[in-house]
């Protein structure tokens, strides 16, 4: 789905143009429907005129039968209408969600660093739906308008043609004003967007840390931060508010001058006879000027949605246009992995930093080996799983995947054969069986069961009251750190990974829980390729090898007790946790 930011009102054209069949017949619902609004001043006209010419009761009635038959056929053609143009609102609707949905899946991990997410919740909740209230609420008096500007201009044409020109004054002013405010309200609704975007951050930030905020007392903090972000809200909405205030004021008031002045002249024509128009055609003019009028003012009083919906599109653009895409389409499929990862040379750069943060790597991992990286904070641990993972590319030197550079292949699909459990494991607002089936089909229960009990995790599903089927609250909230961890050791399990990548999963954990997850670990770790970041050293004592990484370099390398023998830097951490 293609949404240009600098020309967002032909974004919203070419949007509805892909729903050609349905536009087509909400248009032509729509023209049948609105007959009666420019067609009834005429039979106004003719009654008007029957009756001052002293004519027929029935012609009269004849007239009614024809604005019967007018009117009742707005009912069905409006439920057409309606049927028709809000399946397309909402189905650009959701496929813009779909779109933005499919799009931040693309977006490097370095995007999704930079932003907030709570601002991108934004982009994909508010600002579309600001879209779908445009179309809907837009869409109809412009159309209204239009119908009415062809019929009166049409009926006036046949009936009183002298008085044409007239009428082309209307939409002249009518887009004086919408120029003279246009690039103000540009300016504006950018302004207040921002302000929205910062307030929905620090809302999300907010959210986040109470229970940082509670253990602290920083309660009034807090509630201060919000409340400066309230404000800008307010401030910049206050003047998008005054903005569209005149604008209103000023639509309203030259278009109603224009209808009074079009019935005073009608009437001036009619009396004086410059033109030969009757009693009817003064009605009838007047009546064609106030609608047109009143069609022009509403569509000036609606540039306040047409504005916001187009700022909207301008803020979904800057995710769908943003350039900082995982490099995946057309490179090679992954059908199998063995687990041989390779490190040549392997150098990595944070952007804006002065210096690398890995320098010049060499590692040979073997398939089913379980490596540890420990060392400072700052060493380059957790980017080295970064780098595994091709959540961020190295600067220097290259990583292989069973002897191919990793630049060649197409890491979404390598990625279904790696597990991660992290510190912090997250679940979703679901059931059990859900967060551990997650992204799977047709998982049988025999299957689930097998990875729970290896996960040591059964006694988790039943100690709950609906087993599996217990939903675990927004971030597994109902269940312990430790109980989250074992599902995330399910969920693992249960995909039956070649690689796994395990970031201080028990750091978090008390010794009770940690001894359990230590023992789901065990079971998870046989047999696969495994890469451990971890502080507490008591955790990776069975590891193969031990990498220390200091500065973003190897310090040393070897077995637990092959580091301890020679009394470097290993044994100097492990001196020192051990007291």
């Amino acid at each position: 789905m293609v949404v240009d930011g600098a020309h967002p009102v032909r974004s919203v054209l070419r949007l509805l143009r892909r729903r050609p069949g349905r536009i087509s017949l909400a248009i032509g619902s729509f023209m049948l429907k609105e007959i009666p609004l420019w067609f009834l001043p005429v039979i106004t006209a003719k009654i008007i005129d029957i009756v001052a010419n002293g004519g027929r009761t029935s012609t009269v009635l004849v007239w009614f039968a024809v604005a019967f038959v007018l009117l009742a056929q707005n009912y069905p053609n409006h439920l057409l209408y309606t049927h028709h143009f809000m399946r397309v609102v909402r189905d650009t609707g959701a496929g813009l969600r779909n779109a933005l949905a499919a799009r931040l899946q693309s977006l490097s991990i370095g995007f999704h660093t930079r932003a907030s997410s709570s601002i991108v919740q934004n982009k994909v909740v508010r600002d579309v739906e600001n879209i779908e209230l445009m179309l809907q609420q837009v869409a109809h008096p412009l159309l209204s308008a239009v119908m009415v500007l062809i019929g009166a201009t049409a009926m006036t044409a046949v009936m009183v043609p002298e008085f044409l020109p007239v009428y082309l004054l209307t939409v002249p002013l009518a887009l004086l004003v919408r120029h003279t405010v246009a690039r103000r309200s540009r300016a504006r609704n950018e302004r207040f967007r921002l302000e929205m975007e910062v307030f929905a951050a620090r809302v999300g930030e907010m959210a986040s840390l109470i229970p940082v905020t509670r253990a602290h007392g920083l309660e009034r903090t807090a509630v201060s931060r919000v409340a400066d972000g309230a404000e800008g809200v307010r401030r910049e909405a206050l003047r998008l508010d005054m903005l569209n205030g005149h604008t209103a004021s000023m639509s309203w008031v030259t278009m109603q001058l224009l209808g009074v002045a079009c019935l005073v002249l009608a009437a001036i024509f009619s009396l004086t006879g410059a033109l030969p128009i009757t009693p009817g055609e003064v009605v009838l003019l007047s009546s064609y000027f106030a609608l047109l009028t009143q069609g022009l003012i509403q569509l000036l009083s609606l540039l306040p949605v047409a504005a916001r919906g187009v700022e909207s599109v301008r803020s979904i653009a800057e995710v769908l246009q943003e350039p900082d895409l995982e490099q995946n389409e057309g490179k090679r499929t992954v059908t199998a992995v063995t687990g041989r990862i390779t490190l040549e040379s392997v150098s990595h750069r944070h952007p804006g930093a002065t210096q690398d943060g890995l320098h010049g790597v060499d590692l040979d991992i073997a398939p089913g080996e379980t490596v540890a990286f420990v060392g400072p904070s700052g060493a380059g641990k957790s980017t080295i799983l970064n780098l595994v993972l091709g959540f961020i590319r190295p600067t220097g030197g290259r990583i292989l995947l069973d002897g191919t550079d990793m630049q060649e292949l197409d890491l979404r699909t390598a990625r279904r054969f790696v597990s991660v459990v992290p510190q912090e494991s997250v679940l979703f607002e679901g059931t059990i069986r859900e967060n551990v089936t997650y992204g799977l089909d047709r998982v049988c229960d025999d299957r689930l069961r097998a990875a729970l009990r290896d996960a040591h995790a059964l006694d988790i599903v039943d100690s709950q009251p609906d087993g599996w089927d217990t939903v675990v609250g927004e971030r597994g909230a109902r269940l312990s750190g430790g109980q989250r961890q074992r599902i995330a050791i399910a969920r693992a399990l249960i995909r039956d990974p070649r690689v796994l990548l395990l970031d201080e999963a028990t750091s978090a954990l008390d010794p009770e829980s940690e001894a359990q997850v230590k023992a789901a670990l065990d079971r998870l770790m046989r047999g696969r390729t495994t890469l451990v970041v971890a502080h507490r050293l008591s955790t990776i004592r069975r590891a193969d090898r031990i990498v220390v990484l200091d500065g973003g370099r190897i310090a040393e390398i070897g077995s637990h007790g092959q580091l301890l023998a020679r009394n470097g830097r290993y044994a100097a951490l492990h001196a020192a946790q051990a007291g």
